[in-house]
């Protein structure tokens, strides 16, 4: 017969055969993680535009959704959530699962949040995880339609002479509408009076009615209604011209030579959101974008098609805000 245990090698063995399942439990779990996220995604995908719809962002976004769910069958809506900036939109990410089922889709202006508010209620780089950088575009300066002048150069010359008569309106304050507009009042030697929106459509339609005069934003979302007259598009903000709109100058042509930027855009979730989910989403949205550019989709929209990796992400993320900070200070811009 086996020789029977004394009660403490009893306990040593029930602690053994404890351990042991434990340490199965928590493999199983990991097990059934993984699993969960290779079969990503089994629901649907809210992806949260922080501003209002019609505008540049809020059009791309919904591309980019309506191919992955011809192309791959994944259901993903677009909700809109504009206000303080784009950053109630951005709590709706950042208090989310981390499960990948909320995502947030914005531009420039997410990142530079701090350096434009006040209280901003979250660090834009450090609470969120940057997942996607998806595309970058030229922007347009457009203007009231009513307004006698032909270029930037007899735009400037009419604010010197008559400032009160001039506001720019902004989008978002960050965003490289933003930014642009500060390089125009740098360039122009010119002190602008600006008026912030809660997104392009509601800043290019005061534009178009003359309780602003002047726009600088994605040509995505102005070109429109450039083309048909409600506003008049002045100058677009890269070295070279659009093959969408060869009819428009560039700034240089137009008289502020210098004026040179382009918005960007990208797909950030939660800060917690596992690096596996996070590569699996990142491939997701680049397919996307390289579906849409193949189809000619982007050329009709202005946009240059960027797939890359999240670390890319990143890195591009930090020499922007650098940039983009510096400008701020050099203009002295005061946080709102």
């Amino acid at each position: 017969m086996p020789e029977a245990l004394d009660p403490g090698e009893k306990r040593m063995a029930k602690g053994r055969v404890v351990v042991g399942l434990l340490s199965i439990g928590v493999l199983l779990a990991g097990l059934g993680g993984a699993a969960a996220q290779a079969k990503y995604p089994t629901q649907t995908i809210k992806l949260i535009v922080p501003f209002a719809a019609g505008g540049g962002v809020d059009a791309y976004a919904r591309i980019l959704a309506q191919t992955l769910k011809e192309k791959r069958n994944i259901d993903m809506i677009v909700e809109n959530r504009p206000g303080a900036n784009g950053t109630i939109g951005g709590l709706g990410v950042m208090r989310a699962d981390p499960n990948g089922y909320t995502l947030l889709f914005s531009a420039s202006t997410h990142v530079m949040a701090k350096q434009v508010m006040q209280n901003p209620p979250y660090d834009p780089v450090a609470d969120f995880t940057a997942v996607a950088r998806v595309g970058e575009a030229p922007m347009l300066v457009v203007m009231n339609p009513r307004r006698p002048q032909k270029n930037i150069s007899e735009v400037v010359a009419d604010m010197k002479s008559n400032p009160k008569n001039w506001e720019f309106g902004i989008a978002a304050l960050g965003a490289m509408g933003h930014l642009a507009t500060i390089g125009f009042g740098h360039l122009g030697g010119v002190t602008l009076t600006t008026v912030p929106y809660r997104g392009t459509a509601p800043a290019l339609n005061d534009v178009a009615a003359g309780h602003a005069q002047l726009l600088i934003d994605p040509i995505i979302a102005l070109l429109p209604m450039a083309q048909s007259g409600d506003v008049k598009a002045l100058a677009i903000t890269t070295p070279k011209r659009s093959k969408l709109a060869p009819q428009i100058p560039t700034a240089a042509e137009a008289g502020m030579p210098g004026l040179e930027f382009v918005s960007w855009y990208g797909v950030w979730g939660p800060k917690t959101l596992p690096k596996e989910l996070v590569s699996t989403i990142n491939g997701l949205f680049n397919e996307a974008v390289k579906e849409v550019a193949a189809s000619g989709r982007l050329d009709t929209l202005g946009i240059e098609a960027v797939t890359e990796t999240p670390q890319m992400f990143d890195a591009y993320i930090g020499k922007d805000v650098a940039r983009n900070t510096d400008l701020l200070k050099a203009a002295k811009f005061q946080p709102m």
